[in-house]
């Protein structure tokens, strides 16, 4: 006859090893519910969720610039941004054949007078460019954004900063024969992108029949990131560095919108 303590002890162990097979079942539950891996002999592997994957990086031009064609287009400022009297331009301003083509023997001023006549303030052609027209002055205004590399750029800016120095003053002769007595000063700008330099230009010319003529050019260049643009506003007589100012900082800005605007398109 089989004791009560006997048959005790025998279901004891199977008690036991049904109490470690449902504790095994809840682990292997809570393992699904914090999304632990399986062991690779699960028949139902649970589903993984993936990281998701970096929007791809629009691809650079040789310049190292990262606009399409279309926004660098629309980078550029209209007369929109900054009101009359500027319009659309109606050609080429008179002044620039009959002022800035000139020639003097001071050194580097010549690469200056150059660099103004041909409009490529950051030594080389613009990618796009748009001229506005202030008929009330006599002005036209040009602005471009750069097909550059950053540090060609940079490079540029550094030599604009030494005009103020190297050709404070000097004189040129125009193909007519025209006499000129030129300044050149710093100008102000708002602090806008990562580099910038902006000149003023005086010219006071007199022709070989003793007419007078007073041209001034602003100039401004900033470097944006991988972009740059340029302006230059000239006109005869004064030119108002408001302006220069304006233009420099709805260029940054629109600059930054059309950035902006393609990154959240990627």
């Amino acid at each position: 006859m089989i004791s009560m303590t006997s048959l005790t002890d025998a279901i004891r162990p199977r008690g036991l090893r049904l109490t470690l097979i449902a504790a095994g079942l809840i682990a292997a539950g809570g393992c699904a519910a914090f999304g632990l891996r399986q062991p690779a002999t699960a028949p139902q592997p649970l589903p993984t969720i993936d990281r998701p994957t970096p929007p791809p990086k629009a691809p650079a031009r040789p310049d190292g610039s990262t606009l399409t064609d279309a926004q660098a287009q629309a980078a550029l400022i209209t007369q929109t941004d900054l009101g009359a009297p500027w319009t659309a331009t109606g050609g080429a301003a008179h002044w620039r054949d009959g002022l800035l083509k000139a020639t003097t023997s001071a050194g580097e001023c010549q690469r200056l007078l150059d660099t103004l006549y041909t409009d490529e303030l950051l030594g080389g052609p613009a990618r796009v460019v748009i001229a506005l027209d202030d008929d009330d002055h006599n002005a036209q205004l040009r602005y471009q954004i750069a097909a550059r590399r950053p540090s060609d750029v940079d490079a540029a800016l550094s030599w604009l900063k030494t005009m103020p120095d190297r050709c404070a003053r000097f004189t040129a002769t125009t193909q007519t024969r025209t006499q000129e007595d030129i300044k050149v000063t710093d100008t102000s700008l708002p602090q806008v992108g990562d580099a910038r330099q902006g000149l003023r230009v005086s010219i006071d010319a007199t022709t070989s029949d003793n007419e007078k003529y007073q041209l001034t050019l602003e100039v401004a260049a900033v470097r944006v990131g991988q972009d740059a643009f340029a302006l230059t506003d000239g006109g005869l007589g004064d030119v108002a560095n408001s302006t220069t100012q304006a233009a420099v900082q709805d260029g940054a800005l629109r600059l930054a919108d059309v950035r902006r605007q393609g990154r959240a398109q990627v």
